[in-house]
């Protein structure tokens, strides 16, 4: 090959290996070019429903195209994620991810999906604590008073959960495993009836969401015992915190954005910091406040690490408790 003929085919060559980053970079600042389905996996009208349509209005102003939410319940949230993990990875298909995620990668004995290794982290949303709630006429006015009536009487406190292997009701192995404490484990279908029945006395304690029980707080039909952190809550800093009286104990509720494995880099990133600046607004994070949350924000990274970590803890307890599906 003469010399003049070898440097144009070298050029060229060149030129080819770059065109897929060249037209990826290109795909990417295009981003987005129509609507983007966001997938939430429970029924509308709940916490994170509202989560998903709070961000969904606010990226979508600032993306300039339609984030369009889409309620795939079923499953306990496997089919949300399914539907997720097996959609084009362009960008246009979203899953807000919540706790129920981490724990359901230990609690389902097979899944069609592997959830971190199918779900490519987008960014972190929220993350907040229930709230460990008392009977008022429960004989604890503290966390320690309620360990020490406990285990003066084993199997005797009934605590209510919003179903099978749900985030509440790990929450509560988790404190029965950290404390030594004997109580029973009563699941209700939802939050609702467990609330119900807390209120009526026949179940003595849970573990709830904040904003599910905050008003009967405020009314004294329910006494507030602690925030299920190692720390204080910024949304509840008079009411003291479980990991206070437990080291080391913690049970948070965490929702952020994820997509399909081998979405485009560019495409997550660009997403990430269109997330970060809502979770920036100080109207966003009243908002988010409000639903008993406080931002997450940070890289993709930074949330892949939190979810390893939330799944890893979460198989434990479902482990050690030895919890199955009903």
């Amino acid at each position: 090959m003469k010399l003049a003929h070898r440097r144009q085919f070298l050029h060229l060559a060149a030129g080819a290996a770059t065109l897929p980053v060249v037209s990826r970079i290109a795909w990417a600042q295009a981003y987005p070019a129509r609507s983007i389905r966001l997938i939430v996996a429970f029924p509308p009208g709940g916490g994170i429903d509202i989560l998903a349509r709070l961000l969904g209005q606010w990226l979508s102003e600032r993306l300039g195209q339609p984030i369009i939410v889409e309620n795939r319940p079923g499953a306990s949230g496997n089919i949300g994620a399914e539907a997720v993990a097996r959609a084009s990875p362009d960008g246009y298909t979203l899953l807000l991810i919540n706790s129920s995620n981490a724990i359901n990668a230990t609690l389902y004995d097979k899944l069609n999906f592997n959830f971190i290794a199918d779900i490519a982290p987008v960014a972190g949303i929220s993350a907040g604590p229930s709230i460990m709630v008392l009977h008022p006429s429960f004989p604890a006015k503290t966390v320690p008073e309620f360990i020490a009536y406990a285990k003066a009487n084993p199997g005797k406190v009934n605590f209510a959960s919003t179903g099978n292997g749900s985030n509440i009701h790990l929450a509560g192995e988790l404190f029965k495993t950290m404390t030594g404490v004997d109580m029973v484990h009563v699941s209700y279908r939802g939050s609702a009836p467990a609330l119900t029945d807390l209120l009526g006395g026949q179940v003595q304690v849970m573990f709830t969401s904040i904003p599910a029980s905050i008003e009967y707080i405020k009314d004294g039909k329910l006494r507030a015992l602690a925030v299920t952190t190692a720390a204080r809550s910024e949304t509840l800093p008079n009411i003291p915190a479980v990991g206070e009286f437990v080291p080391g104990y913690e049970a948070i509720a965490v929702n952020g954005i994820g997509a399909p494995k081998n979405t485009p880099i560019e495409i997550i990133d660009k997403l990430n910091k269109a997330i970060n600046a809502a979770l920036a607004d100080p109207k966003m994070k009243a908002r988010l406040a409000d639903l008993g949350g406080t931002v997450i924000p940070g890289t993709p990274a930074d949330f892949a690490k939190l979810l390893a970590e939330e799944t890893e803890k979460w198989g434990k307890v479902i482990r050690a408790a030895n919890i199955k599906l009903i």
